[in-house]
């Protein structure tokens, strides 16, 4: 089962319609049983990074989501959320990948908003996916370049368009929007094998 995690600050619907088109039927949740014991969790969002972090922890779902061992996707402020800190609201998030989240400098248009490609491509999610290709992008704020960085965007500055750490995978794109390529992203991370262990009483 696919979990969709529901904090009132994702865009869940089109994430469940993507993969419905892609043959898949997921649940949009909050009950923390459930998440736990889905085979795949995806973790979108949209808004602003601090009143986000405060419904997640509302629901208890910020530890929930640290301690997950399946495969885990988050999206554009799900991938920011699952940083170190964001600037915006001066938000302290769950810290899952090692890097920062910044605001964009004003020396072009910010929100960053469209169609682009990224490059230095590495990791599960891009598999089959080429550097020509693109996604779509809307966001003011930006994950820096670090170790769990799979693909660079540039726009204004270079960014972390993609990030893997174990389990844990993210995108700062929408590939939910991004047609037939976004559609390959999520096959993949849907591809990829669970590597926690089964306990049977």
């Amino acid at each position: 089962m696919i979990a969709i995690i529901d904090y009132d600050a994702g865009n869940v619907k089109s994430v469940q319609n993507a993969l419905k088109k892609l043959g898949f039927e997921a649940e949009i949740t909050s009950d923390i049983e459930t998440i736990e014991n889905a085979d795949k969790v995806i973790f979108p969002g949209v808004g602003e990074a601090s009143s986000a972090m405060k419904k997640l922890q509302e629901r208890g779902l910020d530890a929930v989501i640290q301690n997950l061992k399946q495969p885990v996707l988050g999206i554009c402020l799900g991938m920011q959320l699952m940083c170190n800190a964001s600037e915006e609201g001066n938000t302290k998030a769950l810290g899952i990948f090692d890097c920062e989240v910044k605001l964009f400098p004003n020396s072009d248009i910010v929100p960053h908003m469209g169609w682009n490609n990224v490059s230095e491509m590495k990791g599960k999610l891009l598999e089959n996916i080429s550097d020509t290709d693109n996604f779509y992008f809307v966001h003011s704020y930006y994950a820096e370049v670090g170790e769990s960085t799979t693909s660079v965007c540039d726009y204004i500055t270079p960014f972390s368009a993609t990030l893997e750490k174990d389990n844990f995978f993210a995108a700062q794109f929408h590939p939910e929007k991004s047609g037939d390529i976004g559609f390959k992203l999520l096959e993949n991370f849907l591809e990829v094998r669970s590597t926690r262990l089964e306990v049977r009483s």
